[in-house]
Formats: structure tokens, sequence, C-alpha cells
């Protein structure tokens, strides 16, 4: 609580991440969709590979503490040591990634994650809650108040443990004035998104401690809606924010279907997966007051908002 920036040099003694290309010990790292640590795993699994290593990947569709993510990377390892301790490799499969891809349910052997052929595909937002292809005409901004005193709580998404599930939760969104939506229209073709989503925002807000939440959504014709990925970031500057925002979401594998429609929700808070942003900038442990948050989300041809999906 007294070192909530990550960045503060307190964390140094602590991260090991400058080490990673060093490491030659093979490495097979198995995780889950649903995981809070599998951002950080594929970050080291890409750090691995920058060095030249040649590490095995498993994601399946797990929270941390699912029984059959456990008893998985049990036996992961077990044929892990057999291979590299035993030189017994009958049980070690071929593809070094194997990855559960969701809204397809199915599992898919790849030499890479993300895939080479994942090539990016923008989807701007629209005036009117609407979200495209096309560069979005003038327009206003959108605007919404962000209290932390009543904070945006949170749906479904990574969990420590079994909690929402990706097909409900949606109500708690319903009627709040701190949400913004944009949905696309029906897709003519399946949409196959493998690899890091992320976001660019232009916003203005009224202040310079504040934070930004996106989440992506798949909702089918049946008006039923499956968290697809998500991230929040905090933002803290020396005067009110207004400018361009990269958010990075967090790793899928995730089939939208056709007939399916894309959704994007921007908040200023996830409550309580993250912490809300009190907007002071005084230190968490020892902050004493609020400030409500005035945002706005930009959507013109000179400062367009974007969902940008890596699409297979």
């Amino acid at each position: 609580m007294a070192h909530p920036d990550a960045d503060d040099p307190w964390w140094s003694r602590g991260d090991h991440s400058q080490a990673i290309p060093a490491v030659t010990a093979p490495n097979h790292l198995v995780s889950g969709w649903d995981d809070f640590a599998l951002p950080g795993l594929v970050r080291d699994y890409q750090a691995l590979r920058k060095a030249g290593r040649e590490p095995y990947l498993t994601i399946g569709p797990w929270r941390h503490w699912d029984a059959e993510l456990s008893m998985t990377a049990l036996r992961e390892s077990l044929t892990w040591l057999r291979a590299h301790l035993l030189k017994d490799r009958n049980g070690l499969r071929t593809a070094p990634v194997r990855i559960y891809v969701r809204g397809a349910e199915e599992w898919r052997d790849l030499p890479a994650y993300p895939p080479a052929e994942a090539r990016p595909q923008r989807f701007y937002l629209h005036v009117n809650g609407g979200l495209g292809g096309d560069l979005p005409a003038g327009s206003a901004p959108d605007r919404y108040r962000f209290d932390p005193a009543d904070p945006t709580p949170a749906v479904a998404g990574m969990s420590r443990m079994i909690g929402i599930s990706r097909k409900t939760g949606e109500s708690v969104l319903a009627g709040r004035d701190d949400v913004l939506t944009y949905t696309g229209e029906p897709l003519p073709a399946d949409l196959e998104i493998i690899g890091i989503p992320s976001a660019e925002l232009h916003v203005t807000s009224s202040l310079a401690h504040t934070d930004f939440y996106v989440r992506v959504s798949d909702v089918a014709p049946s008006g039923t809606i499956t968290h697809v990925s998500d991230a929040l970031r905090r933002f803290a500057a020396d005067r009110p924010i207004d400018g361009m925002l990269e958010i990075e979401l967090a790793p899928v594998a995730h089939r939208i279907k056709r007939g399916h429609r894309i959704r994007v929700q921007v908040a200023s808070a996830a409550y309580p997966r993250w912490d809300r942003n009190l907007g002071t900038g005084e230190p968490p442990a020892s902050a004493s007051a609020m400030r409500t948050a005035d945002q706005q989300i930009h959507h013109d041809p000179s400062r367009p908002s974007v969902l940008i999906l890596p699409v297979c």
C-alpha cells in the first residue's frame, strides 16, 4: 500500500523479468484464459522466444484454482520432466503451443502464440454507440462521470478464484451512467481472435489521476453476452489528462460467430477486481479524500478511439 506504483524502485529487488532471457532450462508454461496470472505468463513466454528459447505453452478454459488446470499442469509436468530428464519423448506433443479456442470450443495446436498469420483489425468507436471498421464522422465526444464513492462494479473476467460466469453478471452494469457501450453490426462471417488485443483511446479528463477500463464482449443474437477480454490502466500526470492512451488487453483466443456482434465498453473502474482510483493522487494507504472525474471519449477523424483485434 505504501508503494502502489509498479515502476517504484522499491519493487526492483523482486523483479526478475530482466533475467528471463538468460534462462536456459526448458520451460513449459501452463495457464487458463480466466487466470489472473495469464498476462504475466504470456510476457514471460514472449521474452523466452525473443531470447531464442523454445518454450512450450498450454492455455485452457480455466481459472487460477480450477481443478482441471492443476491436473493438466501435473500431467504436463510429468511428461515434460520425463522428456528432458529421462530422454523419453514419447508422450511429448510435437507442437509447442496448445490453446483452447473459445467460441469454437476446440483445442488448437500452433507453432507459436500469437500465430504468425494474426493481423491487426481496427474497430472504431462511433457516435450513438456504434462500432465499425470505418473512421468515424465528426461528432462531439461521449461523456460520463466517475464517482469513486460509487465505483463501477466488475463483471465477468479473470479471477483469482471461482467468480462470476463469463455469461452472467451483465445486469450489474445496466442503467449505470458511468459506462459507455459501443456495439457493432452482426458479423457476416466468423471472426477468430488469437493474440493480444489493444485499445487506443483519445480521452479528456478533468483530473490528472484517473483510470480507464476497456472490456470486449461477444453478443449473440439471443442477447447472451460472453466476456472476451479486458484491462484497466491507471494514469497519473501533472495536469488533467488530454490525449491518446494505449491500453493492452488480456491475451485471448476466441471465435466470434457469424451473426454475433462485437461490443466494447469503456469505464473508469471495475471494482473490486481493481482498487478504485480516488482521483487525488494521494497514497492509497493514507488517502482521506475523493474527487469525481468528468471523462470524455473522442471519436472523430482527428481523434479516433479504436479497438485493435489480432484476427486470424
